[in-house]
């Protein structure tokens, strides 16, 4: 194809629907991926990587390098290196798979040069990347793509003076301006005004464009790069883009002021239509350059779908309930969230609380500490994002917080190591110590009943801070809490009896794996596994963890969904050391957990890789149990 058009104006738009078709079968066949961010992305892309780019990431050698800082859009790069001859074509089946390409970017896959996923952090490597070449006398530009929300991370705005300061004239910024973050206008989450003007301000050449014209883009790159009327400065192109540009369907997806297709697989008749309706653009272009039809290999996205009748708990769905009920009772109750209404369960507190409900956009900083403030003018606030950016990003902020001794609830979604799909940016696997301060209790709930029960025990019980850790994917649960449980602070419960070897886990992920396991011992050599579910993941009991006799145990495995090595399994060891100091009938402890960088891939791959599926737990268990 590429030797076959000469003329890169007509050779890119070909290309870009290539891409598209095989972005989205990409996302189709893992079952997740940003479609709607990768689409708006691909026509700029294309022309850059094929037109302007010399030796492109090619890191051994002088040459130009691009990446995307928002890192949504890791399909369409995917899909981008793979028609360039970069990646095996065999990797198109493998987006978001062990050994295949991550769901972010991540630069141990040819062709990437840094890692991405966490928002705001491009300009500044962008940067790294210039003082890097300038100082070993290499040649070449950096371009890197940001997203338009992603334009309200603090740190997208502290990475522009130095760069005008030190004339970085080797790097662009191009603005994806689809409009949209998440699910929601960008205008309606955080206005970001006018963005032209605003990086002219900060002493940078700025243009806009429409993103999905190429013969504008060149035109603007053109007078960008020789235009000396201001040379020295580092320049940004704010492009004016389509989410989901190519499908007709995702380009007007609005439904009540939802946009539909920000990320996740398509049903198989939309996926059908997609495919459909980019085929036909493609075809139209080839038979205008008088070209033989592109062949297509058809494969069928292999997305998979769970038939069991079993009852799926969705832990997220029940919190937020709960937080509804209590909002109604309590008037000094608000909700501050960082651009994850959804995925944090709060819509329906959204619509019935409007003046309660905080849109604080992807600014986390900003939003702990306006809760901060809300909690010494007497209010309740309870804080929402994601696990991995609530407690990494704006840690300080909740430190500070914390010694002003006032009450705030912090709620993590996506608790742990699944989904793996997304990749180690968005795992929160290190954040219990994090939140291990004075005055700050950290919970994760079993079930969608402690996911009630935690977020009451957090407004009712708990005159201090509480941090919520919550599994987002929708789980079946092998087991169930007592008739009569309550939350009792640092005791944790029976879920199944068992006189050889105790398991202590958290969360329904990890107490399922514990389950199964505990099932398989007894079945296959006749150990018999005791079950604890041990919700509070920074205190311990220690009269409850005298009464369970653990001694009594041949041995003791705690089980983290989290690094292993600052989970609960250390403060359980730590807790048992302190109790029964030198006494020979101190039990035998062992922990098992995440110790590298979490995988990528389905969670069956991602609890395999990592020990921690039921059939690995098993193993662990018959070895040290018949070492004893």
């Amino acid at each position: 194809m590429r030797e076959s058009i000469k003329d890169t104006f007509s050779l890119c738009p070909v290309l870009a629907d290539i891409f598209r078709i095989n972005a989205l079968y990409m996302i189709q066949n893992a079952g997740s991926g940003h479609i709607g961010t990768s689409f708006s992305v691909i026509d700029m892309l294309t022309w850059i990587w094929v037109r302007r780019l010399h030796n492109p990431n090619n890191a051994d050698y002088s040459s130009d390098i691009i990446f995307s800082s928002k890192g949504h859009d890791a399909p369409a790069f995917y899909a981008l290196l793979i028609g360039m001859e970069r990646l095996a074509f065999e990797k198109i089946h493998a987006l978001r798979r062990i050994g295949g390409l991550p769901g972010h970017p991540d630069r141990m896959i040819p062709g990437m040069v840094t890692n991405t996923g966490s928002l705001g952090m491009g300009i500044s490597k962008a940067k790294g990347m210039v003082s890097a070449k300038r100082l070993q006398g290499k040649l070449g530009n950096v371009y890197v793509i940001c997203g338009d929300g992603e334009l309200q991370e603090g740190q997208v705005w502290e990475s522009l003076v130095s760069a005008k300061a030190e004339q970085m004239s080797e790097l662009t910024v191009i603005i994806d301006h689809n409009k949209y973050q998440s699910d929601r206008l960008v205008s309606e989450t955080s206005d970001l005004g006018n963005i032209k003007a605003k990086f002219e301000a900060f002493g940078w050449n700025a243009f806009e464009i429409n993103g999905h014209d190429i013969s504008a883009l060149e035109n603007v790159l053109w007078h960008a790069f020789y235009d000396q009327r201001k040379p020295g400065n580092p320049r940004v192109i704010i492009a004016h883009t389509v989410k989901g540009k190519g499908v007709s369907f995702m380009e007007d997806s609005s439904e009540d002021g939802w946009y539909q297709y920000h990320s996740g697989a398509l049903t198989q008749e939309r996926y059908e239509h997609a495919f459909a309706e980019l085929f036909s653009a493609l075809t139209q272009k080839t038979a205008a350059l008088n070209m033989h039809p592109v062949a297509v290999r058809k494969r069928t996205a292999a997305v998979a779908t769970s038939n069991s009748a079993k009852k799926q708990e969705k832990l997220v769905s029940a919190y937020g309930e709960e937080l509804v009920s209590m909002a109604r009772e309590r008037g000094d109750i608000v909700a501050l969230d960082a651009d994850l209404v959804k995925d944090c369960g709060l819509v329906q507190f959204r619509e019935e609380f409007p003046e309660r409900y905080f849109q604080c956009g992807i600014a986390e900083q900003d939003m702990v500490s306006r809760a901060g403030g809300m909690a010494l003018g007497g209010l309740l606030p309870v804080v929402h994002s994601f696990g991995c950016f609530l407690t990494l990003r704006p840690n300080e902020q909740i430190y500070n917080n914390a010694t002003e001794r006032t009450k705030i609830i912090y709620t993590g979604s996506l608790a742990g190591l699944i989904p793996a799909g997304p990749g180690h940016s968005h795992q929160s696997v290190r954040d219990i110590p994090l939140m291990t301060m004075p005055g700050m209790t950290i919970i994760q709930p079993a079930n969608e009943q402690e996911a009630r029960m935690a977020i009451r025990w957090a407004v009712e019980k708990n005159d201090e801070s509480t941090y919520i850790r919550l599994v987002t994917v929708p789980c079946e649960c092998p087991y169930e809490l007592a008739p009569a449980y309550e939350l009792e602070k640092g005791k944790g419960a029976m879920l199944k009896g068992g006189d050889d070897v105790a398991i202590l886990a958290y969360g329904p992920v990890m107490l399922t794996e514990a389950w199964i396991a505990a099932e398989q011992a007894w079945r296959e050599e006749r150990i018999s596994v005791a079950i604890f579910n041990m919700p509070w993941l920074n205190c311990i009991d220690g009269n409850w963890l005298r009464s369970v006799a653990f001694e009594d145990f041949s041995c003791v495995f705690v089980i983290d969904d989290h690094y292993c090595d600052t989970g609960l399994g250390e403060r359980f060891m730590a807790e048992i050391t302190r109790l029964y100091q030198k006494n020979i009938e101190c039990p035998i402890v062992y922990t098992i957990g995440i110790e590298d960088i979490p995988a990528c891939g389905t969670a069956d791959e991602a609890l395999r890789y990592h020990g921690l599926h039921a059939d690995s737990i098993v193993q662990k268990i018959k070895k040290r149990y018949t070492e004893r």
